[in-house]
């Protein structure tokens, strides 16, 4: 669906939606919340606008919004509870609508959301009805889908253990919900200061089976600021605390999915299995991807909290997670303390990436993690589709005038690659924020360049030609598509190698801008990126701010 259009307002729905909108000292933003959710229309009943006791004025804005259109409810708590659930718990109470939807006061709901949101709760009976979150990265406007695969089709689901990837949406917002459910099966949020308050409440509405619709709209755009002056909770991971308030988030969503009683039969089960396979390979990842950026105690606290989080794991709820969280979680497992972090790093990106070395068991037949850990085996590596292999490509980019020289090298994966035979890769350079055009070469991988063959096995190697020039300023990805002999093909994004030469500003001429800056660099998860910084005006803005941070320092 093409997410610029509106959505098409279905005939004669009467106003039967409450949206809840929460809010505290986001006076900035506040208005435009509560506007996206009067401007849905007539099928939007009340605007419950819980103010959690803020000092910035957003009372005072909540009282004028709400003498120019009396759908606008204020609640002002007398004392701030801490955290989203106690104001959307307040929301529930209040509310008198037979329907209810969250949210929070730095988002919006876009055009027609609670129109189709309705439609599909009205039409199959269903007690919730949910949609498509969209993530809309500021200040760059970048959009991307949440979760998109669980919302590729629309679908009716008749109990929740029918679809277990529902446990993959821990979001509430992008939800409607029918009030008398929520309320007859005492479904609430966390109160107080409690983070994570979503996976709770999640697991408290799956585990009461309801019936649910799922659409394909957009139904909710959720706003990533990550330069904000104070970070949203789930942006703030810099702290132990977080991760810790994660995990224990976690542990009673998958509780509650246990031992819930409606739940008959193994539903409940098969449910906090899926949400213990979805932690792995979305929590434990994202988290692990970022560990070389952290201090040594944070390190060895998330080690030693995870691993005691990790043994209260069933063998079944591994065998159940996507490969690269499961290696990652049996590292873990096997290691009392902090090792191959970068490697680990590499693993949890998105596509996965195994760098060397690549050991063999003892007697010489299975592929394993490293010599001194032999317990964790990667012998899926030796029947995984080649399409879907963490493989490696180094990538060295060396900005030149008139043409610059990106040279890749594949590794081996325990002759997986030589048995597929790679030919050819596409290289594409993406703006990051998606505006503009993409920089497309295709380079052949040239046999005589294959290295001789070493511990790790072989590799191949090509050099593409990319005039850097043509491009605008900005932070451009590379990303890779390999091709095979066999006809597969493996999309992935190439390693950043640093040595001498490599990784350092270059100022090169461009036909466009007269200089252009280029600064090549490795991203958190270890991708190859490069920030462009066209004309003078570009390059003594750098100059200037590398300046300033060597005085800093000084």
């Amino acid at each position: 669906m093409d997410l610029s259009l509106p959505l098409a307002p279905p005939p004669a729905l009467s106003p039967q939606v409450c949206v809840v909108v929460i809010g505290y000292n986001d006076a900035a933003h506040l208005a435009d919340a509560v506007r996206s959710a009067l401007a849905q229309g007539p099928a939007v009943r009340e605007v419950i606008a819980v103010d959690d006791c803020s000092t910035d004025g957003s009372g005072e804005l909540l009282a004028a919004l709400a003498r120019d259109d009396t759908r606008v409810k204020p609640i002002r708590r007398a004392a701030n509870s801490g955290g989203c659930g106690t104001p959307r718990n307040d929301g529930i109470e209040a509310t008198t609508s037979a329907y209810v939807m969250f949210l929070d006061s730095d988002d919006e709901l876009p055009p027609g959301a609670v129109d189709a949101l309705l439609e599909a709760a009205v039409q199959h009976d269903a007690e919730v009805a949910t949609g498509l979150c969209i993530r809309r990265e500021l200040p760059s406007g970048r959009e991307s889908p949440w979760q998109p695969m669980l919302y590729k089709k629309a679908r009716f689901i008749a109990r929740p253990e029918l679809r277990t990837r529902l446990v993959h949406d821990t979001l509430c917002v992008n939800k409607l919900y029918r009030t008398d459910f929520l309320r007859r099966h005492a479904i609430r949020f966390p109160e107080g200061r409690f983070t994570y308050e979503d996976f709770v409440f999640t697991a408290r509405v799956l585990a009461a089976a309801p019936r649910i619709a799922l659409i394909t709209d957009p139904v909710y755009i959720w706003n990533v600021r990550r330069t904000a002056a104070k970070l949203s909770i789930s942006l703030n991971r810099a702290g132990i605390a977080n991760w810790q308030a994660r995990m224990e988030a976690h542990r009673q969503s998958v509780e509650i999915l246990r031992e819930a009683q409606s739940v008959t039969g193994t539903a409940g089960k098969r449910l906090a299995q899926a949400s213990r396979a979805k932690f792995i390979d979305h929590s434990l990842r994202m988290y692990a991807r970022e560990l070389t950026a952290r201090s040594p105690e944070y390190r060895r606290e998330w080690w030693t909290a995870t691993r005691a989080y990790l043994a209260t794991f069933d063998t079944a709820d591994l065998d159940a997670a996507p490969a690269p969280g499961r290696v990652i979680a049996r590292v873990i497992l096997a290691s009392p303390e902090p090792r191959d972090l970068p490697r680990l790093q590499e693993v949890a990106a998105r596509p996965a990436r195994l760098p060397p070395p690549y050991p063999l068991s003892p007697d010489g037949t299975t592929p394993t993690w490293s010599a001194d850990l032999p317990q964790v085996t990667l012998e899926h590596l030796l029947v995984r589709p080649v399409r879907l292999l963490p493989l490696a490509v180094d990538a060295e980019l060396r900005p030149r005038a008139g043409s610059s020289r990106l040279t890749l090298r594949l590794h081996e994966l325990y002759g997986r690659v030589a048995d597929a035979g790679p030919t050819t890769v596409d290289v594409e350079l993406a703006p990051r924020g998606g505006d503009g055009p993409v920089l497309r070469r295709t380079a052949a991988f040239n046999r005589s360049r294959r290295s001789h063959p070493s511990p790790d096995g072989a590799t191949w190697l090509t050099d593409v030609v990319l005039d850097l020039g043509s491009l605008g300023g900005g932070v451009w990805d590379v990303r890779l598509r390999l091709h095979f002999g066999d006809g597969t093909t493996r999309d992935t994004t190439a390693r950043a190698v640093a040595g001498p030469g490599l990784l350092r500003r270059t100022v090169l001429p461009s036909r466009r801008r007269g200089l252009l800056l280029a600064q090549p660099y490795a991203t958190q998860a270890g991708n190859l990126a490069v920030r462009l910084a066209p004309g003078m005006r570009g390059v003594a803005g750098v100059t200037r701010r590398r300046l300033a941070r060597w005085v800093a320092g000084s």
